[in-house]
C-alpha cells in the first residue's frame, strides 16, 4: 500500500479499517528510546562496554581468585593484588601497566592472567577487550618477524583506540622470536599519547618458562638451608631474574628495549609447587567439577605425579598442569 507523506497506517485489530498516526509520535517514542539506550548503564546491560573512569576493577573477586585458587605463590599474590588495584584506582597513570610472569609450566601463570583480566572486564578472556597471543599459533615464522610487527602495531593500536583498558596477553613468550616484542615498546613507554591514542590504561601480560631454572634454584636453596619458602621475597629473585631474561636468547626479551628502558614494572616469579600444594589443586579440582572430595584420591593422584631433584624429590616438575587429567581415571570413584 501507499503511504501518505508525514503519516503512517495502522491496521486496527478485527476492522479493515486504517488509521493514520501521525509521525510525531513515532519520533517521540523513538526518542524516548534512544534516550533509554544513551545511558551507559542502560545500553552496557544488553552489551559489553569498555570500562569507564567510573568503573572500579573487581578487587574483592581478584583477592578471592588469588587465595583460592593460586597455590603456593605467595610471591605472586603479594605483587598482582598491589599492582592491579593501584594501577586501576590511579585516576592518571603515567604509563601502561605491564607484567612479565616467570616459572616453570603449571604453576599458575595462566592463572593469574585469567584472574587479571577477569577483574577488568566481567567476561574475563572470552570479553573483546581483552586479547591472547599465542607465540606459537600467532608467530610461527622467524622470516616474517618485519610483518608481524607492523600487524601487532596496527591491532595494539586499534583496540586501544576502542578500548582505552584493552588487557593484552602474550603466551609462551620463551618461544617468541627475538627483537619482535620490541615491536610495541612505543605503546609501553611514557608517552602522553601517540598519533592521538593513548595507551596510559592498557594492561601488557607476558607469560614465560624463561627463568624457571633460577627460581626454582633459589627455592631449593632456601629448602636446603632449613628456611620456609615464604621468606623468600620479591627482593631475592626479581632483579637477578629481569638479568637472566634479558641475556636468555630464548627468553622473548633477550636484549629487549622493554627491559633496557625499565618499561616492565614486575617482574612476578612463580615459584615451584610441592607436594602439599599439588594435593591443594587436586581438591580444588574435584570441587570445581561437582564432586566430594576423598583423601584417599587426592594421594593417589598426587602420588602419580614426578618431582625434583632426582634424590631429594621435593618439587613437581610438571606443576599442576596434569592433575585434571590425572583425575579422569578417577572421576567415576568420586
Amino acid at each position: 500500500m501507499q503511504l501518505l507523506p508525514g503519516l503512517l497506517w495502522l491496521l486496527v485489530p478485527g476492522s479493515a479499517a486504517l488509521e493514520p498516526i501521525s509521525l510525531s509520535i513515532v519520533i517521540g517514542a523513538a526518542s524516548v528510546l534512544t534516550g533509554y539506550l544513551s545511558y551507559p548503564s542502560f545500553y552496557c546491560g544488553f552489551v559489553e562496554c569498555c570500562p569507564g573512569e567510573a568503573d572500579r576493577p573487581n578487587t574483592t573477586a581478584l583477592r578471592e581468585d588469588l587465595d583460592n585458587k593460586l597455590f603456593g605463590q605467595h610471591l605472586a599474590k603479594d605483587v598482582i593484588l598491589k599492582a592491579v588495584t593501584g594501577f586501576r584506582n590511579n585516576p592518571n597513570p603515567k604509563k601502561p601497566l605491564t607484567l612479565s610472569l616467570h616459572g616453570w609450566g603449571g604453576t599458575g601463570k595462566n592463572f593469574v592472567s585469567q584472574f587479571i583480566a577477569k577483574s577488568i572486564h566481567k567476561a574475563g578472556e572470552k570479553s573483546k577487550f581483552v586479547h591472547l597471543f599465542i607465540a606459537t599459533l600467532h608467530f610461527p615464522h622467524g622470516h616474517q618477524i618485519t610483518l608481524y610487527k607492523d600487524q601487532l602495531q596496527m591491532w595494539i593500536r586499534g583496540n586501544v583506540s576502542a578500548c582505552a583498558r584493552s588487557v593484552f596477553i602474550f603466551d609462551e613468550m620463551d618461544k617468541l622470536h627475538p627483537g619482535l616484542i620490541d615491536a610495541i615498546k612505543p605503546f609501553l613507554d611514557y608517552y602522553e599519547q601517540i598519533d592521538g591514542v593513548s595507551y596510559r590504561r592498557a594492561i601488557f601480560i607476558f607469560l614465560s618458562n624463561a627463568g624457571g631454572d633460577l627460581i626454582n634454584k633459589v627455592a631449593l636453596d632456601f629448602w636446603r638451608s632449613g628456611k620456609d619458602r615464604k621468606q623468600i621475597q620479591l627482593k631475592d629473585l626479581e632483579s637477578v631474574l629481569s638479568v637472566a631474561v634479558f641475556n636468555n636468547k630464548n627468553s622473548g626479551l633477550w636484549h629487549s628495549s622493554l627491559i633496557d628502558r625499565n618499561l616492565i614494572d614486575y617482574f612476578v616469579p612463580f615459584l615451584p609447587l610441592e607436594y602439599k600444594h599439588l594435593k591443594m589443586c587436586i581438591r580444588a579440582e574435584i570441587e570445581a567439577g561437582g564432586k566430594k572430595i576423598n583423601e584417599a584420591i587426592v594421594d593417589e593422584v598426587a602420588k602419580e605425579m614426578t618431582f625434583f631433584p632426582k634424590d631429594e624429590k621435593i618439587y613437581s616438575d610438571k606443576g599442576c598442569k596434569l592433575v585434571q587429567q590425572k583425575l579422569l581415571y578417577y572421576w567415576e570413584r568420586l
